[in-house]
């Protein structure tokens, strides 16, 4: 059944992928008029979120706010199916990377980097830095899908330009293995993710709310001196996006304990208060909020 499903729906993906860009953001425009007004996909939980986090914004400001998303939002779906046969030279051009002249710095000082970033502007092109002649691996965490036929897509699709993705599940023991064998790599995770209630380890103020945040980036970076960086990704025009690499720390083992996770946070949320209409408010970040915080649990701030 799961190859029945990815051969009837691939077809498609790759004609859509295909498209002339001005035929491309007209599908786009299609699917938007169908996902927001016709079928009302999580309608409900991005106004919740929304009115949530700026109780001070009025109603015709939260709307404005929850279309332009959604425009954005089905922007970003039909640009993960162009990768499946977007170039090299249009993905070098579409995404650009300001400062990658910092990660080969890095390099230099033998140093594996973990770059932070969240569900925000553009996620999906990034493996457009294997473009720039890093020497180092790079290595993409995902979580896996369920259609093994998908899952190889997805695979094959953001590793076109030499990276590398691992599941969630294997994140910690490809990083000490690699560490343990002396390999230098850049590892991207997107890190705005709302643990299990099971695993709420850890809590912080986001947008204002507490909730449940993973530590697993700033616990690796402090124990395997490892250098981390915010992914600062700009939306610059239709189809357009700038990512700078914003330092965060190069000696995480005597940073305190939780300044990564602050910091990514703080970065996070400034970009968000900036240009809310790039974050992926359909994602239940806030679901735990009301839930009492464990006795075990860690409040960060």
């Amino acid at each position: 059944m799961q190859g029945l499903v990815f051969w009837l729906v691939y077809p498609i993906l790759w004609l859509i992928s295909i498209l002339p860009f001005p035929v491309f953001y007209f599908v786009s425009d299609m699917v938007y008029i169908l996902v927001y007004h016709i079928i009302g996909y999580r309608k409900k939980t991005v106004r919740n979120n929304l009115e949530l986090v700026f109780p001070e914004k009025s109603e015709k400001e939260i709307q404005r706010i929850q279309k332009k998303f959604y425009h954005h939002m089905c922007d970003m779906f039909l640009e993960m199916i162009k990768s499946i046969s977007i170039s090299e030279k249009e993905i070098g051009k579409r995404f650009k990377f300001t400062n990658v002249e910092y990660l080969r710095e890095l390099e230099t000082k033998n140093k594996s980097l973990i770059i932070m970033l969240g569900h925000f502007a553009s996620y999906e092109w990034i493996n457009a830095l294997m473009l720039y002649g890093i020497k180092h691996s790079t290595y993409g965490i995902y979580k896996k899908i369920k259609n093994k036929h998908f899952d190889r897509l997805v695979k094959d699709i953001r590793g076109r330009f030499g990276g590398t993705l691992i599941t969630t599940y294997k994140t910690t023991e490809t990083i000490k293995a690699n560490n343990d064998k002396g390999i230098f790599a850049n590892y991207a995770m997107i890190a705005d993710q709302s643990p299990k209630l099971s695993r709420a380890k850890h809590w912080i103020h986001f947008m204002g709310i507490r909730v449940p945040v993973f530590e697993g980036s700033d616990r690796m970076a402090r124990k395997l001196d490892m250098a981390v960086v915010y992914l600062h990704v700009e939306k610059t025009g239709r189809g357009y996006y700038e990512a700078t690499l914003k330092p965060i720390t190069e000696d995480a083992p005597n940073e305190p304990k939780h300044y990564i996770t602050e910091k990514f946070i703080e970065l996070l949320e400034k970009q968000i208060r900036e240009k809310p209409d790039y974050y992926l408010w359909t994602h239940k970040r806030w679901k735990h909020r009301n839930e009492p915080i464990p006795d075990n649990a860690e409040i960060i701030n």
